[in-house]
């Protein structure tokens, strides 16, 4: 059973990696997406998916803000589905969470 504390702390973690990633990395391209930054809104767009759907509300176009913003995306879709979320959606967010942070070193 993941703990929303866990998911939190893998979430931020990542978060604070993509804030400090140089321009070249955040575009490099990853296996399976054109860029890094790809790859993390994609999740940040998955969490708040999980989130809103955890809340009984109905999806919505989570934005690009662009390579620079991801890491704060990520941020705010990962704490709201640790607020909101059960057990099986935290392991889920967990598991996706460490498959990009693999791409990202």
């Amino acid at each position: 059973m993941v703990e929303p504390k866990t998911l939190l702390d893998a979430v931020d973690r990542l978060a604070d990696r993509f804030r400090s990633m140089p321009q070249s990395r955040l575009l490099g391209a990853v296996p399976g997406h054109p860029s890094r930054a790809a790859a993390g809104l994609e999740l940040a767009r998955r969490l708040a998916a999980a989130a809103l759907a955890a809340a009984g509300e109905e999806p919505h176009e989570f934005p690009d803000a662009g390579a620079f913003a991801v890491g704060d995306q990520l941020a705010v879709a990962g704490h709201e589905l640790a607020a909101v979320g059960d057990a099986r959606a935290l392991a889920e967010a967990l598991a996706a969470v460490e498959a990009v942070a693999d791409l990202t070193i």
